[in-house]
């Protein structure tokens, strides 16, 4: 599937979960001429609340992407532009309880149910949406996630989690029961959270396949987090890249220069990482996966 489109639209949700609203974002293919719109301090080039693009190739599969710990989705905008202008609808929840703006829930045992249930009641939002849900295909999800973000798709995609002593320092380990998403058919994780499958047989039903990004010089979630990974994704085909020089935050889009200050660690990369020269080969890398994917 390739968009025969060049053009990115968007649009908020009405979404909830847990009683409370749920932030989203749409992104996806658009006739409209698009603009620099600004979300807070970040902006895109997107038709705000156009039409969607009709398709020759039937529904259009979706995208999501679960930002890391007291994060934003914007800050993978650029991975989002590029997936919303090869043909996909493109999800950007804000994890309320884990974000920048809401970081209640954080470190808790709560959050780790919870963050999987917002990938799906952000999910069912797009299908109750007039202006997007009838072109979108039920069955083909790709879910992308970055740090904690990785942990969230897991989970959602078949992944059975084990609350860990940072979580519950006072409960013993314990199998949570989270939300479940059907039709996922790949997974992208970019410097992943993986300890809380560190019983191998709790990743089994996992079946997408999955490419999983780590950087070399990652100091937050370091290479056992990936061993956990390799270990345990024995159901499905597996594509790993370590990128030389990468930390953590790497993978996120480059902040707009009022933000790239030092002592805001996001915005900072290891000596002699490129982050600007690495996002184009990124995307490009994520979207020709995830076209893949979607062909099956």
């Amino acid at each position: 599937m390739a968009s025969d489109v060049a053009q990115v639209g968007a649009r908020w949700l009405d979404a909830n979960s847990g009683g409370a609203a749920l932030p989203v974002l749409a992104l996806y293919p658009t006739t409209t001429v698009a603009g620099e719109q600004s979300f807070g301090p970040y902006t895109m080039p997107v038709a705000l609340n156009s039409p969607i693009a009709p398709s020759n190739a039937g529904p259009r599969p979706v995208a999501l992407i679960s930002h890391g710990n007291t994060g934003s989705p914007l800050t993978h905008r650029g991975t989002a532009v590029a997936l919303a202008e090869a043909g996909f609808v493109v999800l950007l929840p804000e994890h309320v309880g884990n974000s920048r703006s809401n970081a209640s829930l954080t470190g808790t045992v709560e959050l780790l149910r919870v963050r999987p249930q917002q990938v799906c009641d952000a999910v069912a939002a797009l299908h109750r949406d007039v202006l997007l849900s009838p072109h979108v295909d039920r069955t083909r999800r790709l879910l992308i996630g970055h740090s904690i973000g990785a942990y969230t798709v897991l989970a959602a995609a078949g992944g059975r989690p084990v609350n860990t002593s940072f979580d519950s320092p006072d409960n013993p380990p314990a199998q949570l029961d989270v939300a479940k998403l059907d039709g996922v058919v790949g997974l992208v994780l970019l410097a992943p959270a993986a300890g809380w499958f560190m019983p191998p047989a709790h990743l089994n039903a996992v079946t997408a396949p999955v490419l999983l990004f780590r950087g070399e010089e990652d100091r937050v979630t370091p290479s056992f987090h990936a061993d956990i990974l390799r270990s345990g994704l024995v159901g499905t085909q597996l594509q790993e890249v370590a990128v030389p020089r990468a930390g953590h935050f790497s993978f996120q889009t480059p902040f707009p220069p009022q933000m790239a200050v030092p002592g805001f660690a996001p915005a900072i990369d290891p000596p002699g990482f490129d982050r600007a020269a690495f996002h184009p080969q990124l995307n490009e890398q994520i979207v020709r996966f995830a076209l893949a994917c979607c062909r099956g």
